[in-house]
């Protein structure tokens, strides 16, 4: 698969879709401020300011998710807690935006948001997490040592050896096994 090809035009159409959204929020804010529009009552200047303001939040919003996609890409590796985090977000929100899309613009600009939500989700899902190992902490014993309940660590059980095998150097206890 493709997965670092997908994950730059991801982020290309986030970085243009930010663009647009931008430039959509300015038209907006320049028709409030022109026409002098009020919505119950608040202030014009208020509604320009608020637009533009809303338009630089979400076009920013739009641009860090593009620079976790094309990171991504870049180390193809999949992102970390806080990037899967953002890119999770950001496929709900065009998710949500999609499902208002269809009875406001229709079923064009549906299909464009559920392109770009695929795109994202794809760029979650093509990439394994590989599991961390797990920190030792103060009282775990190391690796093939046993622990006090007599299971060995990092290793078989004592009686889990087979005949052959020679038990670790330490404690001989009454069944004849070694134990650490």
């Amino acid at each position: 698969m493709a997965r670092g090809p997908m994950a730059w035009l991801a982020a290309i159409v986030l970085v243009a879709e930010a663009v647009g959204v931008v430039f959509v929020n300015g038209v907006l804010a320049m028709v409030v401020d022109n026409q002098q529009m009020s919505l119950a009552g608040v202030d014009s200047g208020a509604m320009f300011a608020g637009t533009w303001a809303a338009g630089g939040f979400f076009g920013l919003y739009l641009v860090v998710c593009a620079g976790i996609l094309a990171r991504t890409a870049v180390r193809d590796r999949a992102p970390g807690r806080f990037g899967r985090i953002v890119l999770i977000t950001c496929a709900v929100v065009h998710g949500v935006l999609g499902a208002l899309t269809v009875g406001l613009v229709g079923w064009t600009a549906f299909a464009v948001m559920m392109a770009i939500m695929g795109l994202v989700v794809l760029a979650l899902v093509a990439w394994e997490t590989e599991p961390r190992p797990r920190k030792r902490t103060p009282g775990d014993p190391a690796p093939g040592e046993q622990a006090p309940d007599g299971q060995a660590r990092g290793g078989q059980a004592p009686s889990e050896r087979t005949s052959g095998e020679q038990a670790p150097a330490g404690r001989v206890a009454s069944d004849g096994q070694a134990r650490a």
